[in-house]
């Protein structure tokens, strides 16, 4: 496998950063791997376990190098979806693609529309809070979560996410009534720096947890999609998440080594179990 190479795309409202790892054999089947808001520096572990595979990966828009150029509050996974189906057609399609978390539920939105660019979807535990039993709950504090971010800053915020992607079981319909999370129990600052950056508590965290997927064109689709979940997982939101679109598209869900993070090996300071999640993967994309 060669050393990642950088391009840009232009996208509305976006300009796009992707890089590409060429395989070792020519015409190597290419291989999309993303998260959002997770950017191509995630995902350097997982992609070099494919050096058979040309192996793209991509900052999506906000995240990292991909900036907003239109000044949005907020981004849509329809929008990441455009923005996927743009880089697919730039690489050259159909392509496998391996989405995590949030890049799962855009990847989803992207074979609704347009399946044709994806042969077979791996969905790593989508966080689709939308399709869940307590969605209300779920949608509520993901609500709530922005509206910390604003008023108070990235410590409170990020402790009640952590405290909500870690809840095991349906949330309660009074989850919000008891006390918030203290931020330096997770080592997060606990003053307020004024920064109102990060596009995972201030554009994703709503409109991913809140998209509407469209199961009727998933279920149609020619695309083989395989929605995946942590062995280790048990009943956070994400897994919960994955198994219900699982249901809703009538497969049944693949469990897959570790926990939400499991295929990092030290990016962002984590490291999961990334030699037995990558050679899982394989045995899918195998198949």
């Amino acid at each position: 496998m060669t050393d990642p190479t950088t391009h840009t795309l232009e996208a509305p409202g976006a300009e796009l950063y992707y890089d590409v790892r060429e395989g070792e054999a020519a015409n190597a089947p290419t291989l999309l791997i993303i998260g959002s808001p997770m950017a191509a520096a995630g995902f350097a572990t997982l992609a070099s376990h494919f050096p058979d595979r040309r192996v793209v990966t991509y900052d999506p828009r906000g995240s990292e190098r991909s900036s907003r150029t239109d000044g949005a509050a907020e981004t849509t996974p329809e929008e990441h979806a455009d923005d996927l189906h743009r880089v697919i057609a730039a690489v050259g399609g159909p392509v496998d693609v391996f989405a995590s978390s949030g890049g799962a539920v855009n990847a989803l939105a992207l074979v609704a529309k347009h399946p044709e660019q994806v042969r077979t979807l791996v969905a790593h535990e989508p966080p689709a809070s939308s399709a869940l039993p307590d969605r209300e709950a779920a949608l509520a504090a993901a609500r709530d979560i922005r509206e910390t971010y604003l008023a108070s800053g990235f410590g409170p915020a990020m402790a009640k996410f952590i405290a909500l992607v870690s809840y095991d079981g349906e949330l309660p319909a009074t989850y919000l009534d008891g006390p918030a999370p203290d931020p330096a129990a997770f080592g997060l600052p606990t003053e307020d720096d004024g920064v109102r950056e990060d596009v995972l508590l201030s554009q994703n965290i709503i409109t991913c947890n809140a998209y509407e997927h469209d199961f009727k064109a998933l279920r149609a689709a020619p695309t083989r999609i395989v929605v995946a979940v942590g062995a280790d997982s048990g009943e956070t939101l994400a897994a919960r998440g994955g198994r219900a679109v699982a249901e809703r598209i009538g497969v049944e869900a693949t469990v897959l080594p570790g926990d939400h993070g499991a295929f990092l090996g030290g990016e962002y300071g984590q490291t999961g179990k990334p030699d037995e999640f990558a050679a899982a993967l394989r045995e899918i994309l195998s198949a």
